[in-house]
């Protein structure tokens, strides 16, 4: 029986995988210095300190302006990823991480529906059959807020403030998708921290908690962790098909639902895995194409 080993595991896979760790962990760091008090907004102006720095450096690397030249759009994507950013984190810290994770997946719905509105694209039926698989999880992981004889209810407004970070992720997505015709990828990832920043510390205004040490460190871990999910997505990108190295960002759920266990005891419900299962099979497919349902076409014939 042949041995499997790393290098039977194509390039794009393992840096989509190390990307899928990266925001992992830089989710579990978010939700562990919240536990000791730091709020979104102080967690938000340390990740986008952290990020402008290494955004920096690596605009000046390349010997590129970071000012860009659709600066209105670039300023854009900066506002829209900051506002998406602190619903996202909201959510992490509110909800569970492993289901916190999963509303997040939601994206490519709202994706397709704003490329159909704002680029004039075509909807695939792949896409279709994702929204209807995402929109039957999201009933089936809110059950336990329409029954309420069930147990393990999950925060309704904290998952509205998910769908919401998912819905701004999907805008800045587009957003960047249109200035990738003009501005270099470097430069868009720059306007981020360069927008988040001064909006995150204004809204701290005077709810500012002078972190120890440890929660210092913490929070600089954040920016890092995500610049490595950021730098592993870039890579798989660039060393393997888009569809192919996008299906294995999911794994990002299984290490949140990991994480969650051993680091802050949550147990997912059933009502999570059947909700996840679907989103995640609804997102798939959008990723994948209609390939996907090919063997169950087959079994009905």
């Amino acid at each position: 029986m042949p041995s499997l080993s790393l290098s039977h595991i194509p390039v794009g896979v393992r840096f989509m995988v190390l990307s899928a760790f990266g925001f992992a962990l830089m989710s579990a760091c978010v939700k562990y210095v919240s536990n000791y008090g730091i709020p979104v907004f102080e967690i938000v102006a340390a990740r986008a300190f952290v990020s402008l720095i290494i955004s920096y450096l690596d605009v000046k690397r390349k010997g590129i302006s970071v000012w860009g030249t659709n600066k209105p759009l670039l300023f854009l994507r900066g506002a829209v990823g900051t506002m998406s950013l602190m619903c996202v984190y909201y959510a992490v810290t509110t909800l569970p991480l492993a289901e916190a994770t999963i509303l997040q997946y939601v994206h490519p719905v709202f994706t397709a529906l704003l490329g159909v509105l704002f680029l004039k694209e075509q909807i695939q039926k792949s896409t279709i059959v994702c929204i209807l698989f995402c929109l039957a999880g999201l009933f089936v992981m809110v059950q336990p807020n329409i029954h309420t004889n069930i147990v393990n209810e999950l925060p309704l407004f904290s998952i509205m403030i998910a769908l919401c970070g998912a819905f701004g992720s999907s805008i800045a997505y587009v957003i960047v998708r249109k200035l990738s015709q003009t501005e270099d990828s470097s430069v868009i990832i720059f306007y981020f921290p360069l927008v988040a920043l001064p909006i995150s510390l204004t809204l701290i205004w005077d709810n500012f908690v002078w972190p120890s040490l440890f929660l210092t460190v913490m929070l600089i871990f954040v920016g890092i962790f995500t610049q490595i999910g950021q730098y592993g997505l870039t890579k798989a990108m660039q060393t393997q098909a888009a569809g192919k190295a996008s299906a294995y960002s999911y794994v990002q759920i299984v290490f949140s639902a990991l994480l969650g266990v051993w680091v802050f005891n949550e147990i997912p419900s059933v009502w999570t895995y059947m909700g996840g299962g679907l989103i995640v099979t609804g997102a798939l497919i959008n990723v994948l194409g209609m390939k996907i349902l090919a063997p169950f076409k087959r079994m009905a014939s």
